[in-house]
């Protein structure tokens, strides 16, 4: 997600780690970095003249707390400052009996987004039903339908009826047994007076308590006006940013709808279904500098109802071979790993290397013929890897059916992946100080 400008970001701040002093001209070679930075992510240019004068003025002004460094002071405004411009705070979706309707203009990848949220209630446990009110695009109710089936969700709808308040009038007659009613509705070329009426009707029949706008991150700056003009006509509640893993956009969509005080909610980063990310801008803008989400990464855990004592051994680098399987192939159920890689401190250095997304989504394939590998192993080779010779691979090679390669090429990844999390977990001591200052889990 945003990969470009969070590559960016994370060069400026290990700039900044690496000043032995920070000064006027430190701070201006600062400023233009992620001027450029977010520039090129299609941030408005007022904007981002304003967030960089504003980081300058409050790091030249400001007393750095005691204890803490210029150097660190810098870095925390520049944090505290990228989060406000991203958001300030999050406001999640509740997680309790609940009407959503979903509104949004042509392209947005709202059809999608409502099989994307039926699937976030899924995993909090709750019982989600989709209602197809979209009446105007051929095939919305068929597309739908087969995004509900792939769920197991039920799907409420009347392909061929033209009215829409008719669709969700005789929908809600059905909808009582279900815990989160979502409903996709109509879209346009542009947000006209037939548009806003038909929403509106939508509206005061189902009494949504979630009216969530969905806009595609590759509008960029562009986002603004719309949010804007659909929070002024409709009221609506928050916003869903779709695309956020194909744009180099993104940035500008999340900084514009801010900019209009129209909350971004969720983020779409992927085509899955279960690729849909509650925003919260603190832990965002945390993993766009490198500083990882910890607690995102434990959260994801209790939702797929991994055990927490297990989830901290995987984030502190103390687990065995079997630890280490189990708990990245229930972690994959709540997001690919290259997402779940995201999460973690450092990941774009293991060991001073720099981990492709390509190679963790090749890692992803290779999960099953790596869980025939273990399988093969005795108790002791799977708690203590350092005893495999030549021998005992080639027997676990011919009795996995894999080739004596694969077998190294998992203890290599397993013990790349040890290293670095107790790299992070237990040295790292900058990075450990200042994810402390913030207030992050570590």
């Amino acid at each position: 997600m945003l990969e470009k400008l969070g590559s960016a970001l994370k060069g400026v701040m290990d700039k900044l780690l690496k000043k032995g002093y920070v000064d006027a001209d430190v701070l201006d070679e600062v400023a233009k970095d992620i001027q450029r930075s977010l520039l090129a992510s299609d941030v408005e240019v007022k904007l981002v003249f304003e967030l960089t004068k504003t980081i300058k003025d409050r790091s030249l002004k400001e007393k750095p707390p005691a204890g803490v460094t210029q150097r660190e002071h810098v870095v925390r405004v520049v944090y505290d400052e990228l989060v406000s411009f991203l958001g300030k705070e999050a406001k999640p979706l509740p997680v309790q009996r609940t009407k959503i309707l979903l509104v949004g203009l042509f392209g947005s990848g709202k059809t999608t987004t409502a099989g994307k949220l039926a699937k976030y209630y899924q995993r909090k446990g709750l019982r989600p039903v989709l209602v197809a009110c979209d009446t105007f695009r051929p095939a919305a109710y068929e597309q739908l339908v087969q995004i509900g089936s792939t769920l197991g969700v039920p799907v409420i709808g009347e392909p061929g009826e033209k009215d829409s308040s008719k669709v969700l009038q005789n929908a809600l007659k059905q909808t009582s047994k279900y815990d989160v009613v979502i409903v996709d509705s109509s879209g346009r070329d542009a947000l006209d007076g037939e548009m806003i009426n038909e929403v509106k009707k939508l509206n005061a029949i189902l009494a949504a308590e979630e009216r969530l706008m969905v806009i595609p991150a590759d509008l960029g700056q562009q986002a603004g006006p719309q949010a804007r003009a659909f929070r002024d006509a409709l009221g609506i509640t928050g916003v869903i940013v779709t695309k956020m893993d194909g744009t180099a956009k993104g940035g500008g969509a999340l900084s514009a709808c801010a900019a209009t005080g129209a909350p971004v909610r969720l983020i779409g980063v992927g085509e899955k279904l279960d690729a849909l990310e509650e925003y919260d801008p603190k832990r965002f803008v945390s993993r766009l500098i490198g500083f990882g989400d910890l607690e995102g990464l434990l959260e994801r855990a209790k939702e797929m109802k991994i055990d927490e004592a297990q989830a901290q051994k995987l984030v502190t680098g103390e687990f065995t071979l079997d630890e280490f399987y189990n708990q990245i192939k229930q972690v994959k159920g709540a997001g690919s790993l290259a997402q779940m890689a995201e999460m973690i401190p450092g990941i774009g250095k293991l060991i001073g290397t720099k981990i492709p997304k390509e190679e963790l989504e090749r890692q992803e394939a290779r999960m099953e013929r790596f869980g025939h590998i273990i399988g093969s192993m005795t108790p002791q080779e799977k708690k203590t890897p350092e005893v495999l010779n030549a021998s005992r691979i080639k027997r676990i090679a011919a009795g996995s059916g894999s080739s004596e390669q694969d077998v190294r090429e998992l203890l290599k990844m397993f013990e790349q992946s040890r290293k670095m999390m107790k790299t992070m977990g237990k040295g790292g001591k900058q990075m450990k100080a200042l994810m402390k200052q913030f207030g992050m889990k570590m």
